[in-house]
């Protein structure tokens, strides 16, 4: 008896070890799939955050959910939208994007109440959540690191300015050095965990 439950720990704990290397595998090639076709995933981006502007549209008309999570969605999407503008410079203290914050956290407080005082299928409920409330923030996320090898604009001048003065330019690649994104982390995480081997000269 004591051996078979031996034995379940531990093909839980590979499974588990195996299901994060799955996920690792699948952000690492999200995020370079995402910095290599930036323009493309910002239309991509876009498209997505229309199609579940009309999904909250669909709750209204089809079905029985609060009208005020409902409006408090579209507004966070359409503040989604206004993020894009800067994309894939996301600056954190700009109102577009704090608000969209405030909308989210908004909206993931309303349908939790809302769930919890109303059963609903578990498949529903992760529908609500996977859909409308993670894919976006999720995409926001995996394209942290899109701007690393993207070229200065003045688009990024507004970030970029400082006390340095006008010279963005140099600044974005005296910046570049420094990898804040996912793929910068993913990248040194694979370095920490299988440091490459060193080529012999022949």
């Amino acid at each position: 008896m004591w051996f078979f439950v031996l034995l379940s720990w531990v093909a839980t704990i590979a499974q588990f070890c195996f299901a994060s290397l799955a996920i690792a595998s699948g952000l690492y090639y999200l995020a370079e799939l995402v910095e290599e076709y930036a323009s493309v995933a910002c239309k991509i981006i876009r498209y997505i955050i229309l199609i579940e502007m009309g999904i909250y549209i669909c709750f209204i008309l089809f079905e029985d959910m609060p009208i005020l999570m409902m409006i408090c969605g579209i507004a966070g999407h359409f503040c989604y939208l206004h993020v894009m503008r800067t994309f894939p410079y996301f600056l954190v203290t700009s109102i577009p994007f704090m608000s969209s914050m405030f909308f989210m956290i908004l909206n993931h407080y309303l349908a939790f109440t809302h769930f919890s005082n109303h059963y609903f299928p578990f498949i529903e409920v992760m529908a609500y959540f996977t859909i409308c409330l993670w894919v976006v923030p999720f995409a926001f996320f995996i394209s942290l690191s899109a701007n690393d090898y993207i070229l200065p604009t003045q688009t990024e001048q507004r970030p970029l300015l400082g006390d340095e003065g006008d010279d963005f330019t140099s600044h974005y690649f005296g910046k570049r050095g420094k990898k804040f994104g996912l793929l910068g982390f993913l990248k040194s995480s694979k370095e920490m965990i299988l440091p490459g081997r060193n080529k012999k000269p022949f």
